[in-house]
């Protein structure tokens, strides 16, 4: 009786003295085995911080081949459909050019994408030749399923065109 006590009371103490880590991030662990943080950077725009972006990629790398990941969190508040907007202005810049289906994208997006206030987040998850799931903190909120979506979009950061590629190479741990 006295052993079980003893016993019971060190298995408390451990629990108790055990650090508590943070909850990894589901959205990230379901898509992606062996899930790492690829880079970090700070988006500014007119000297106005607007978010921070995280990449996320398999261990073995990012590519446009494997599944991956792009948190951001915002700095300030923003419409969503002004989130939509620029997206899609940012596509077209890459060089998209169909623009019935860039109007279709945009839609979508418009329906998809909330308005954020300071310290929300969203994550867009890459599934290559498949869809493009966005989360608002960590809860799925849309799917575009047009495969050819989510390069372009991700381009918007990852692309070697893309308008801002010192931000581009800090995303990609470079």
């Amino acid at each position: 009786m006295r052993k079980t006590a003893l016993t019971i009371m060190t298995a408390i103490i451990c629990v108790i003295a055990t650090p508590t880590f943070a909850t990894p991030n589901t959205v990230i662990e379901q898509n992606i085995s062996d899930a790492q943080i690829m880079g970090e950077a700070r988006y500014q725009f007119l000297f106005m911080d607007i978010y921070d972006a995280t990449l996320f990629a398999p261990k073995s790398g990012w590519s446009f081949e494997k599944p991956f990941a792009l948190k951001l969190e915002y700095l300030r508040n923003l419409s969503g459909e002004r989130i939509a907007d620029r997206s899609a202005k940012e596509i077209r810049q890459l060089g998209f050019s169909n623009e019935v289906k860039l109007a279709d994208w945009h839609e979508q997006m418009i329906n998809i994408f909330p308005d954020v206030k300071k310290g929300a987040s969203l994550t867009g998850v890459y599934k290559p030749n498949a869809e493009t799931v966005f989360y608002s903190q960590n809860k799925a909120i849309g799917t575009i399923k047009d495969p050819e979506f989510g390069k372009w979009f991700f381009g918007i950061w990852l692309s070697e065109q893309t308008s801002d590629n010192e931000f581009r190479k800090a995303l990609l741990g470079q």
